[in-house]
Protein backbone atom coordinates (compact mmCIF):
# COMPACT_ATOMS: atom_id res chain seq x y z
CA UNK A 1 0.00 0.00 0.00
CA UNK A 2 1.32 3.41 -0.98
CA UNK A 3 2.86 5.85 1.53
CA UNK A 4 2.60 8.62 -0.60
CA UNK A 5 0.21 9.88 -3.58
CA UNK A 6 1.43 9.05 -6.88
CA UNK A 7 1.05 8.68 -10.76
CA UNK A 8 3.25 7.11 -13.74
CA UNK A 9 4.77 10.14 -13.93
CA UNK A 10 6.12 10.23 -10.33
CA UNK A 11 7.07 6.65 -10.39
CA UNK A 12 9.11 8.08 -13.38
CA UNK A 13 10.32 10.99 -11.94
CA UNK A 14 11.57 9.57 -8.69
CA UNK A 15 13.06 6.80 -10.34
CA UNK A 16 15.35 9.57 -12.25
CA UNK A 17 16.42 11.09 -9.15
CA UNK A 18 17.29 7.85 -7.50
CA UNK A 19 19.27 6.81 -10.85
CA UNK A 20 20.88 10.17 -10.68
CA UNK A 21 22.02 10.68 -7.15
CA UNK A 22 23.28 7.11 -6.15
CA UNK A 23 23.52 4.79 -9.23
CA UNK A 24 27.05 4.32 -8.18
CA UNK A 25 26.07 3.24 -4.58
CA UNK A 26 23.80 0.43 -6.46
CA UNK A 27 20.80 -1.40 -5.82
CA UNK A 28 20.51 -0.38 -2.01
CA UNK A 29 22.41 2.92 -2.42
CA UNK A 30 19.36 3.97 -4.90
CA UNK A 31 16.69 2.59 -2.16
CA UNK A 32 18.08 4.91 0.73
CA UNK A 33 17.83 8.08 -1.81
CA UNK A 34 14.51 7.23 -2.48
CA UNK A 35 13.74 6.33 1.31
CA UNK A 36 14.80 10.23 1.72
CA UNK A 37 12.91 11.42 -1.09
CA UNK A 38 9.39 9.58 0.24
CA UNK A 39 10.41 10.86 3.72
CA UNK A 40 10.03 14.47 2.54
CA UNK A 41 6.69 14.16 0.96
CA UNK A 42 5.70 12.90 4.25
CA UNK A 43 7.57 14.92 6.32
CA UNK A 44 5.82 18.54 5.93
CA UNK A 45 8.30 19.82 8.47
CA UNK A 46 11.39 21.61 8.92
CA UNK A 47 12.77 22.36 5.67
CA UNK A 48 10.24 20.36 4.04
CA UNK A 49 6.92 22.15 4.61
CA UNK A 50 4.55 22.48 2.05
CA UNK A 51 5.86 19.93 -0.49
CA UNK A 52 2.99 17.62 -0.79
CA UNK A 53 4.01 15.31 -3.57
CA UNK A 54 6.87 13.98 -5.74
CA UNK A 55 7.62 17.03 -8.13
CA UNK A 56 7.53 19.08 -5.39
CA UNK A 57 10.23 17.36 -3.57
CA UNK A 58 12.59 16.59 -6.65
CA UNK A 59 12.30 20.40 -7.57
CA UNK A 60 12.30 21.73 -4.18
CA UNK A 61 13.95 25.01 -4.22
CA UNK A 62 16.11 25.87 -2.41
CA UNK A 63 16.76 22.74 -0.44
CA UNK A 64 16.59 20.26 -3.44
CA UNK A 65 18.43 17.86 -4.64
CA UNK A 66 22.07 18.28 -6.07
CA UNK A 67 21.34 16.12 -9.73
CA UNK A 68 18.62 18.91 -10.32
CA UNK A 69 20.65 21.33 -9.54
CA UNK A 70 24.02 20.71 -11.64
CA UNK A 71 22.71 18.97 -14.42
CA UNK A 72 22.83 15.40 -14.22
CA UNK A 73 19.56 14.59 -13.76
CA UNK A 74 18.58 13.60 -17.68
CA UNK A 75 18.84 10.22 -17.95
CA UNK A 76 15.65 8.44 -18.30
CA UNK A 77 14.59 6.17 -15.67
CA UNK A 78 14.37 2.19 -16.48
CA UNK A 79 12.68 -0.55 -15.14
CA UNK A 80 15.12 -1.61 -12.94
CA UNK A 81 14.57 2.04 -11.35
CA UNK A 82 11.18 1.89 -11.52
CA UNK A 83 10.50 -1.07 -9.50
CA UNK A 84 12.77 0.20 -6.92
CA UNK A 85 11.26 3.86 -6.78
CA UNK A 86 7.54 1.21 -6.53
CA UNK A 87 9.31 -0.13 -3.60
CA UNK A 88 9.67 2.84 -1.23
CA UNK A 89 6.54 4.28 -2.16
CA UNK A 90 4.83 1.39 -1.26
CA UNK A 91 6.74 2.25 2.33
CA UNK A 92 9.66 -0.16 2.26
CA UNK A 93 12.37 1.32 4.47
CA UNK A 94 16.03 1.00 4.90
CA UNK A 95 18.70 2.29 7.37
CA UNK A 96 20.19 4.54 7.39
CA UNK A 97 17.87 6.32 5.54
CA UNK A 98 14.77 4.80 7.57
CA UNK A 99 14.09 8.70 9.36
CA UNK A 100 16.37 10.73 7.01
CA UNK A 101 15.64 14.09 5.36
CA UNK A 102 18.91 14.43 4.09
CA UNK A 103 22.54 12.86 2.67
CA UNK A 104 25.27 13.88 1.02
CA UNK A 105 28.67 12.91 -0.24
CA UNK A 106 31.45 14.39 2.03
CA UNK A 107 35.27 14.62 0.87
CA UNK A 108 35.84 11.91 4.07
CA UNK A 109 34.06 10.89 7.12
CA UNK A 110 30.58 11.85 8.17
CA UNK A 111 30.24 14.54 10.24
CA UNK A 112 28.03 13.56 13.22
CA UNK A 113 25.83 16.41 12.40
CA UNK A 114 25.02 18.20 9.65
CA UNK A 115 22.78 21.57 9.77
CA UNK A 116 21.57 20.49 13.00
CA UNK A 117 20.62 17.40 12.25
CA UNK A 118 22.40 13.64 13.76
CA UNK A 119 23.91 11.62 10.82
CA UNK A 120 22.03 8.18 11.06
CA UNK A 121 24.52 6.21 8.90
CA UNK A 122 26.86 6.03 6.20
CA UNK A 123 26.31 3.84 2.94
CA UNK A 124 29.15 3.84 0.63
CA UNK A 125 29.46 7.45 -0.37
CA UNK A 126 26.56 9.03 1.21
CA UNK A 127 26.31 9.94 4.66
CA UNK A 128 22.14 10.08 6.19
CA UNK A 129 20.83 12.35 8.70
CA UNK A 130 17.37 12.44 10.29
CA UNK A 131 15.36 14.84 12.15
CA UNK A 132 14.20 14.24 16.21
CA UNK A 133 10.99 12.51 16.26
CA UNK A 134 9.79 15.79 18.26
CA UNK A 135 11.04 18.02 15.08
CA UNK A 136 9.37 15.61 12.99
CA UNK A 137 6.99 12.69 13.85
CA UNK A 138 5.76 12.35 10.31
CA UNK A 139 8.85 10.49 9.23
CA UNK A 140 8.89 7.65 12.02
Amino acid sequence: MAVIKHNTSDIDLLARLMRAEAEGDGVQGMLLVGNVGVNRVRGDCLDFKDIRNINDMVFQSPGGFEATVKGYFYQRARESERRLARRTINGERFHPATNSLWFFRPEGSCPAQWYNQWNSGRFKSHCFYAPTQADCPTVF
